[in-house]
Protein backbone atom coordinates (compact mmCIF):
# COMPACT_ATOMS: atom_id res chain seq x y z
CA UNK A 1 0.00 0.00 0.00
CA UNK A 2 1.77 3.59 -1.11
CA UNK A 3 2.14 6.41 1.47
CA UNK A 4 0.57 9.63 0.83
CA UNK A 5 3.29 12.41 0.91
CA UNK A 6 1.89 15.77 1.99
CA UNK A 7 2.69 18.84 1.44
CA UNK A 8 2.49 21.18 5.33
CA UNK A 9 2.40 24.74 4.90
CA UNK A 10 -0.20 26.18 2.27
CA UNK A 11 -1.64 23.21 1.67
CA UNK A 12 -2.24 21.19 4.63
CA UNK A 13 -1.87 23.53 7.49
CA UNK A 14 -2.44 27.72 6.46
CA UNK A 15 -2.50 30.49 8.62
CA UNK A 16 -5.92 29.52 9.66
CA UNK A 17 -4.59 26.14 10.85
CA UNK A 18 -5.22 22.15 9.86
CA UNK A 19 -6.91 22.13 6.12
CA UNK A 20 -9.67 19.73 7.78
CA UNK A 21 -11.13 19.61 4.36
CA UNK A 22 -7.86 17.78 3.27
CA UNK A 23 -7.92 16.00 6.34
CA UNK A 24 -11.05 14.62 6.14
CA UNK A 25 -10.39 13.39 2.06
CA UNK A 26 -7.06 11.84 3.50
CA UNK A 27 -8.61 10.13 6.50
CA UNK A 28 -10.84 8.72 4.21
CA UNK A 29 -7.29 6.47 3.04
CA UNK A 30 -6.34 3.63 4.90
CA UNK A 31 -2.67 4.43 3.32
CA UNK A 32 -0.12 5.73 5.61
CA UNK A 33 0.60 9.79 5.70
CA UNK A 34 3.79 11.90 6.28
CA UNK A 35 3.82 15.71 6.20
CA UNK A 36 6.64 17.12 4.76
CA UNK A 37 8.07 20.44 4.96
CA UNK A 38 11.15 22.63 5.25
CA UNK A 39 10.86 24.53 8.61
CA UNK A 40 13.12 23.95 11.20
CA UNK A 41 12.33 23.95 14.90
CA UNK A 42 11.33 27.39 15.22
CA UNK A 43 9.52 27.31 11.84
CA UNK A 44 7.26 24.45 13.06
CA UNK A 45 5.79 26.28 15.96
CA UNK A 46 5.71 29.94 14.29
CA UNK A 47 3.50 28.00 11.39
CA UNK A 48 1.51 25.30 13.59
CA UNK A 49 2.78 22.55 11.98
CA UNK A 50 2.80 21.09 15.61
CA UNK A 51 0.79 18.20 17.17
CA UNK A 52 0.15 16.52 13.59
CA UNK A 53 -2.07 13.82 13.32
CA UNK A 54 0.80 12.29 10.27
CA UNK A 55 4.56 11.88 11.11
CA UNK A 56 6.21 15.10 10.38
CA UNK A 57 9.43 15.07 8.31
CA UNK A 58 11.91 18.17 8.05
CA UNK A 59 15.50 18.17 7.10
CA UNK A 60 15.49 22.07 8.24
CA UNK A 61 16.40 23.74 5.30
CA UNK A 62 19.14 21.27 4.74
CA UNK A 63 18.08 21.02 1.75
CA UNK A 64 14.79 21.91 0.76
CA UNK A 65 12.44 20.25 -0.96
CA UNK A 66 13.27 22.07 -3.97
CA UNK A 67 17.07 20.16 -4.10
CA UNK A 68 15.82 16.37 -4.76
CA UNK A 69 18.11 15.00 -2.47
CA UNK A 70 15.27 16.28 0.64
CA UNK A 71 13.10 13.68 -1.32
CA UNK A 72 16.07 11.05 -1.40
CA UNK A 73 16.76 11.42 2.19
CA UNK A 74 13.67 11.47 3.49
CA UNK A 75 13.02 7.98 1.05
CA UNK A 76 16.36 6.61 2.97
CA UNK A 77 14.95 7.87 6.37
CA UNK A 78 11.48 5.76 6.31
CA UNK A 79 12.77 2.90 4.05
CA UNK A 80 10.64 3.93 0.91
CA UNK A 81 11.15 3.63 -2.81
CA UNK A 82 9.66 6.14 -5.23
CA UNK A 83 7.26 3.51 -6.52
CA UNK A 84 6.05 3.28 -2.99
CA UNK A 85 4.71 6.64 -2.28
CA UNK A 86 2.51 9.75 -3.78
CA UNK A 87 3.23 13.24 -3.36
CA UNK A 88 0.91 16.65 -3.63
CA UNK A 89 2.34 19.84 -3.11
CA UNK A 90 1.80 23.47 -3.94
CA UNK A 91 5.18 24.64 -4.99
CA UNK A 92 6.11 24.07 -8.66
CA UNK A 93 9.62 23.86 -7.45
CA UNK A 94 9.06 21.41 -5.15
CA UNK A 95 6.80 19.32 -7.57
CA UNK A 96 8.93 19.48 -10.31
CA UNK A 97 11.80 18.29 -7.78
CA UNK A 98 10.30 14.99 -6.41
CA UNK A 99 9.34 14.26 -9.85
CA UNK A 100 12.82 14.65 -11.33
CA UNK A 101 13.69 11.08 -8.49
CA UNK A 102 10.57 8.97 -10.02
CA UNK A 103 7.88 10.29 -7.04
CA UNK A 104 4.05 10.39 -8.74
CA UNK A 105 3.26 14.02 -7.50
CA UNK A 106 0.67 16.56 -8.10
CA UNK A 107 0.47 20.28 -8.37
CA UNK A 108 -2.06 21.41 -5.50
CA UNK A 109 -3.28 24.39 -5.93
CA UNK A 110 -5.60 25.57 -2.45
CA UNK A 111 -7.63 27.96 -4.21
CA UNK A 112 -8.99 24.83 -6.33
CA UNK A 113 -11.64 22.36 -4.59
CA UNK A 114 -10.54 18.87 -3.34
CA UNK A 115 -11.76 17.15 -6.94
CA UNK A 116 -8.79 17.04 -8.80
CA UNK A 117 -6.34 15.64 -6.20
CA UNK A 118 -9.45 13.22 -5.31
CA UNK A 119 -8.72 11.93 -8.70
CA UNK A 120 -5.00 12.02 -8.48
CA UNK A 121 -5.43 9.75 -5.31
CA UNK A 122 -7.43 7.47 -6.30
CA UNK A 123 -5.47 6.86 -9.92
CA UNK A 124 -2.55 6.60 -8.26
CA UNK A 125 -2.41 4.67 -4.93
Amino acid sequence: MKTILVDAWNTFVTEEGINFDLKKLLDSYPNNKIILTNANEEELVTFGIVNMPYPVFSLAHNPNKTDSDYFVKMLQHFNLKTEEVVYFEHNPDAVASAKSIGITTFHYNKLENLDNLTIFLNSNL
